[in-house]
């Protein structure tokens, strides 16, 4: 069936939720601006550290140089405090252990900015080999644009139908629909089912070891 997977980073193989919203929380206070429940960022995540920014900036604060003006103040914060409470989902690392040892290609393609996914996958996913681990890089147009996972393909030299796409996200399951991999969504991350199935999702998995049914 598939022989490779591309899977989402926060929400996906690692709750980072806490730390992502307390961290635009800080930076909205230090502003002067209203902060949010964390419960509220399940919403706002997905589409990169600025639309993250933007949409937790109250609407009539949306410029392009406040964004700017938090998004660096937001960096500086998080990258003090990107692992005080993040963790890998329950499950986790029993499905990583076992994909690996049945030769499944592994990667990971976030909209995280780059320094960011990096440091996370090295400090949570280190016993683990992932092929490529990429995040948001202005060079490269961010999901849902398949750019990327398309050269993550082309890369390894496995074709696009050939992987799993595994995400949390309308976003994810946009991806791999353009791209041509398979769509699976897990409703442990911040997104719920009908979201999913949607925005094109082909199984939903409630556990991690459901994944290997589409191995």
């Amino acid at each position: 069936m598939h022989n490779a997977i591309i899977f989402d980073l926060d929400g996906t193989l690692l709750n980072s939720l806490a730390d992502l919203a307390n961290a635009v929380n800080r930076t909205l206070s230090q502003l002067g601006f209203a902060t949010h429940d964390i419960d509220a960022y399940r919403y706002f995540i997905g589409d990169g550290a600025r639309m993250l920014i933007a949409r937790a900036l109250p609407e009539n604060e949306r410029s392009d140089k406040r964004i700017e003006q938090c998004f660096a103040a937001f960096k500086n914060d998080y990258a003090q405090n990107w692992n005080k409470e993040s963790k890998l989902y329950p499950g986790i690392s029993n499905l990583l252990d076992e994909l690996t040892q049945r030769g499944i290609t592994m990667t990971i393609l976030s909209n995280k900015p780059h320094v960011f996914t990096k440091k996370c996958v090295d400090h949570f996913l280190p016993q683990w080999n992932f092929e490529v681990v990429q995040g948001q890089q202005e060079s490269i147009p961010r999901k849902p644009d398949p750019a990327a996972a398309l050269l993550i393909s082309q890369k390894l030299l496995i074709a696009p139908a050939s992987f799993l796409f595994i995400g949390d996200s309308a976003v994810d399951m946009k991806t791999a629909d353009a791209a041509n991999m398979y769509p699976v969504g897990v409703l442990w991350g911040y997104r719920d089912a009908k979201e999913l199935l949607s925005n094109g999702a082909k199984a939903l998995v409630h556990s991690a070891d459901e994944i290997l049914a589409y191995i």
